[in-house]
């Protein structure tokens, strides 16, 4: 009998690791089946992110030097630089106008009540930090010792790091084809590495799955019902509808073809919850399904993950107005479009910030006098959310790297 694909493995996965997830709900967490079950799926879902992010440092850093180095002509790789910057730009864009309409039109929260809220309020202290600390350590963390950000996982300061060693490398031409050939080498044996590592992804995405869903609060899902409602409806949209058309209108590829060719990474990222954890998976389906030459691969999609966060920047516009709702605040337009900018920004993150993701919403709040504690109401269903914000982001880094080919059309 023929072993299923990878892709099918993994579809069969993920239900059924939804479905266990609900039985175990049913159950209870206290059940001693329940606990044995989650306990094995925490160990199984830790593993396999563990073994994505093993990898993900090595990977970044040789994808985007080899793929800087690949693009020789400097204005050629300027085209490349431009052309990933406004599409990332513009999709962000698209995506916070998207959750900023959907909460002007439904107002989520205008019918709930503060008070309700009153105790995860007081429980939860608010990291503050204004727009221009968050702007200096946002710039302060992209150049760091290489050997420094490297040890420590740091993503965008090697991100940075290798786009100048990519371009000194360019500069230098022949007298460097020993170290571009090293690098080379370095990222087909960390390719050859993310093949191995697949092979565990059906268990860890159903592991990841059960536990998700076995510990959703469903009575706070339930209070906040139309919120969630909002924004997932929203992330679909723009996952399903704005671009792929994006897509199609520029390539000519159908959604179809791009889910084929992308669903191991929209699943995995979905289950992880991590643009970085799922990088490698990313790289992987882009330039072996999608057929991305590898140059054009190694520089949008790194740098995607990093800056380019569809999802998160709409969730974090969408949840700034529906507090506004819930405190009863009438936002004036100028507030409006500080939200748009700031929500931006927040959603490029910030490294080296504990709870950075929780630092960058408060600071979307704090640009418009929101109060930064109602941050607390939005943590007991912000895991459910970030499954699928994460799959848009990963999702617009993927259609940025097809764009950006057809747009630059690299010589081989």
């Amino acid at each position: 009998m023929k072993t299923p694909s990878l892709n099918v493995q993994i579809l069969l996965a993920a239900a059924l690791g939804i479905l266990i997830g609900m039985a175990f709900q049913v159950l209870g967490v206290l059940h001693p089946f329940v606990q044995g079950g989650l306990y094995v799926s925490s160990l199984v879902g830790t593993l396999f992110i563990d073994l994505l992010k093993m990898i993900l440092i090595p990977l970044v850093f040789c994808s985007i030097s080899v793929g800087i180095s690949n693009l020789r002509q400097h204005q050629q790789m300027q085209r490349v630089w431009v052309t990933t910057l406004l599409f990332f730009i513009s999709s962000m864009g698209i995506a916070i106008l998207l959750g900023m309409a959907a909460s002007w039109y439904f107002k989520p929260g205008a019918g709930l009540h503060l008070a309700m809220f009153e105790q995860a309020m007081q429980n939860y202290e608010a990291k503050q930090l204004p727009l221009s600390d968050f702007i200096s350590q946002f710039l302060h963390g992209l150049f760091v010792n290489p050997f420094t950000a490297l040890s420590q996982g740091n993503v965008i300061a090697v991100v940075v790091f290798a786009l100048i060693l990519g371009i000194a490398l360019v500069k230098g031409g022949d007298r460097f084809q020993q170290l571009r050939t090293l690098m080379q080498q370095g990222l087909e044996i960390t390719m050859l590495i993310v093949g191995w590592v697949m092979r565990l992804a059906p268990l860890g995405i159903m592991a990841l799955l059960i536990k998700l869903v076995a510990l959703q609060d469903v009575a706070m899902l339930s209070t906040l019902a139309k919120f969630v409602a909002v924004v997932l409806g929203t992330l679909l949209i723009h996952g399903l509808v704005v671009l792929p058309l994006i897509l199609y209108l520029f390539t000519r590829h159908s959604p179809l073809w791009f889910w084929r060719g992308a669903r191991e990474a929209l699943i995995t990222a979905f289950a992880t919850s991590s643009s970085a954890a799922t990088l490698p998976i990313t790289l992987r389906n882009a330039t072996q399904q999608l057929h991305v030459k590898p140059e054009i691969a190694g520089f949008v999609i790194p740098l995607g993950a990093t800056i380019n966060m569809d999802g998160t920047a709409l969730y974090e516009a969408a949840a700034a107005l529906f507090i506004a709702n819930l405190v009863g605040v009438e936002l004036s337009f100028v507030q409006q479009l500080v939200i748009f900018f700031t929500a931006m920004i927040a959603a490029m993150g910030a490294p080296g910030i504990p709870s950075a993701g929780m630092v960058t919403m408060v600071m979307v709040l704090q640009s418009v006098g929101l109060p930064a504690e109602a941050i607390a109401i939005l943590l007991p269903i912000d895991r459910l959310l970030d499954t699928l914000r994460t799959a848009m982001n990963v999702q617009g880094d993927m259609v940025g790297s097809l764009v950006v080919q057809k747009l630059v059309k690299p010589d081989r």
